[in-house]
């Protein structure tokens, strides 16, 4: 296990502040104290679609939190079963025909089957109703304040904001820094600088993701070591680590200053482990309450999916997990999703692949014989409508239904050609990320199974969330808490001053001389690397590539900027063997997103990035090759023994 312990601190502090004093008419948006959340409000505007479609969509939301708390009391309270199941008459004394009336209660018979629990879920319902009423309001009220930036400074009227990219937005928002200084510690802001501003939490996440201090991996009897991450549990660490009083950053771009003091490591690692301490408790006390809602959330969100399409849980799609360990270094959620909406055929073809031949056997003739009752089934009713009355019928079809495409999933496509190593090329063409292990292995189960924890099947995401509430509490108890120090390390360690933006992650910064792995490389450095500075899987490597191909007026450091030429040169002087099985996947029309969700300026594609990624890869590779002849690299960690001691 990595020990987080004390490098070399080199705090660059930010220079002064040079006040400036607006002309009156462009006094409103001069000075923003909090551009973190300005900047991520502008964002969230472009890719939500306006104000007309945020306000309407904060109203149904709090609509729908009405409807899901009064329905669920309503079917507990209000409905009379034993008439409805003709457990007892009707009160109409119609025997044959059973009406709705006949089985809805009145309002006075509803309300004195209340006890003690319903009165305590309807005033818990109506308290997170109101503190979520608060929130939109507030939020919708700052939104207007967006709005008029988008329609008074940046010229932007709802009507077009959709027909322009994020691109073209942050390029006017750049040229509006320079009239209205919007940010006052420096004149220009570069891409670099906004994307800091939006993605500074993020950053941190994805490089404790890098380093594998998050998320926590769990062996699960049976099945081995599973990688748990849900939105309970990221909603419980972003509270830990960025949002809460108690969280190491004093504002949204200041790390408190005693996380700078090495000596200080041991009192803060107590202090995080207290707080994580008091949180798994505060998650045990509230999960009943959170896994009730998570089960009538899951009910009437895919009740009605599994009616009209019971094989739609089988669709794979990219796991939480998933995410956060594709992603790079400064990149937007929008821009992952065009990315990863472009892997997601090519990881579907590379997982069907696989097949049990027994498993095959077996699923013939069930889909068969379960096909055949229910197109029988479906004949009689069209025959005659009668069928449908009699008991359980439709659940029959549901549950046939279900089971002819669960088995239908093992049974392989015929016309498929089995070359996983092909497939497996395509998804990296895409993904840019896969461990360097995997690769000669893309044929095993073993790299099946670890690619469907990034890869997995919507059902095991719903179950997922469901679990959370139970396993959120266990996992900060067993894995979060023992990790206290590690995290105050990392916190010190990879964080950096920069002027105009503030305190980010080191990764995020993308220098390929501190955080970059010789490995990936086109240069012959044998001397033994620092693994605890280095990015894992090329991370800082590929996510310099990806930011300047996402935006080409950018312009990193010299030394950056000569590592991203010699990229650009050498993917095409050096092109892969492999390159030509991923071609077809890869200029495919079919896969490719429209204008509202490019990744970078229109006239750019993926093409580039996927050639460097697999350039990179086949770099690194062959580099590995040689240096298995070398000494192995060793992990190499300063240790403060006198401050331990």
């Amino acid at each position: 296990m990595q020990n987080y312990a004390s490098l070399h601190d080199a705090d660059q502090e930010e220079s002064g502040v040079l006040f400036h004093v607006a002309e009156p008419s462009r006094a409103r948006w001069n000075h923003i104290e909090d551009l973190d959340s300005f900047f991520t409000r502008l964002y969230k505007y472009h890719q939500r679609h306006g104000f007309k479609c945020m306000l309407v969509a904060e109203i149904l939301e709090l609509v729908q939190f009405v409807f899901i708390c009064g329905f669920t009391t309503f079917l507990i309270h209000c409905v009379d079963y034993p008439v409805l199941f003709k457990e007892k008459p009707p009160p109409s004394g119609n025997s044959t025909k059973i009406a709705i009336s006949d089985i809805i209660l009145s309002p006075q018979e509803c309300s004195n089957d209340f006890g003690l629990t319903t009165y305590i879920g309807i005033i818990i319902g109506v308290v997170v109703w109101a503190w979520r009423l608060v929130c939109r309001v507030y939020h919708l009220v700052h939104f207007w304040d967006v709005k008029q930036f988008y329609n008074c400074a940046l010229d932007i009227s709802d009507d077009d904001l959709d027909n322009m990219t994020w691109h073209e937005v942050q390029t006017r928002i750049r040229a509006v820094q320079l009239e209205q200084q919007m940010c006052i510690h420096k004149k220009e802001l570069t891409e670099l600088d906004i994307y800091h501003r939006i993605l500074r939490q993020k950053n941190y996440l994805i490089a404790m993701t890098n380093k594998k201090l998050i998320p926590p991996r769990v062996n699960v009897p049976i099945i081995g070591e599973v990688v748990y991450w849900s939105l309970g549990l990221r909603y419980n660490i972003n509270l830990l680590l960025f949002c809460g009083p108690w969280a190491p950053f004093e504002n949204s771009f200041h790390l408190k200053e005693e996380y700078r003091k090495p000596a200080a490591r041991h009192e803060l690692a107590r202090k995080l482990s207290r707080y994580i301490y008091w949180f798994a408790i505060v998650n045990i006390i509230f999960s009943p309450l959170v896994l009730a809602w998570q089960i009538l959330y899951a009910f009437f969100s895919y009740a009605d999916l599994m009616r009209r399409e019971p094989g739609s849980l089988g669709v794979r799609s990219w796991s939480l997990y998933g995410r956060m360990y594709l992603r790079h270094f400064n990149e937007l959620d929008h821009e992952l999703q065009a990315r990863l909406s472009r892997a997601n055929r090519p990881a579907t073809k590379y997982l069907s692949s696989f097949s049990s031949p027994l498993a095959t056997i077996i699923a013939r003739p069930i889909v068969l014989m379960a096909g055949s009752i229910i197109a029988v089934l479906i004949g009689l009713t069209v025959y005659d409508e009668d069928v449908l009355y009699v008991e359980h019928i439709i659940t029959g079809i549901t549950l046939l239904g279900a089971l002819v495409a669960a088995f239908r999933a093992l049974i392989p496509d015929e016309t498929a050609a089995y070359c996983p190593e092909a497939l497996l090329s395509n998804v990296l063409a895409h993904t840019h990320y896969l461990p360097s292990n995997w690769k000669g292995q893309a044929h095993t189960s073993g790299v099946r199974r670890q690619f469907q924890q990034l890869f997995q099947y919507r059902i095991a995401g719903v179950l997922e969330e469901l679990v959370s509430p139970l396993m959120t509490p266990y996992i900060l108890w067993k894995h979060i808490y023992p990790k206290s120090l590690d995290i105050v390390d990392f916190f010190r360690n990879f964080t950096v001053s920069v002027v105009g933006v503030g305190d980010v992650c080191s990764f995020a910064q993308m220098d390929v001389k501190k955080h970059g792995n010789p490995e990936w490389h086109e240069v012959d450095n044998t001397k033994i690397p620092d693994q605890y500075t280095q990015a894992e899987d090329g991370k800082t490597e590929l996510s310099l590539i990806h930011f300047t191909l996402t935006n080409p007026s950018w312009r990193p450091p010299p030394e950056d900027q000569q590592f991203v030429e010699e990229v650009q040169t050498s993917k095409s002087m050096n092109q892969p063997q492999s390159s030509v099985n991923y071609l077809g996947d890869l200029f495919d029309s079919s896969i490719r997103t429209g204008a509202a969700r490019a990744e970078g300026p229109l006239t750019s594609g993926p093409s580039d990035m996927s050639l460097s990624t697999i350039y990179l890869h086949d770099l690194h590779h062959r580099q590995v090759g040689f240096r298995q002849q070398q000494p192995h690299a060793i992990e190499t960690t300063p240790l403060l023994s006198t401050l331990s001691q």
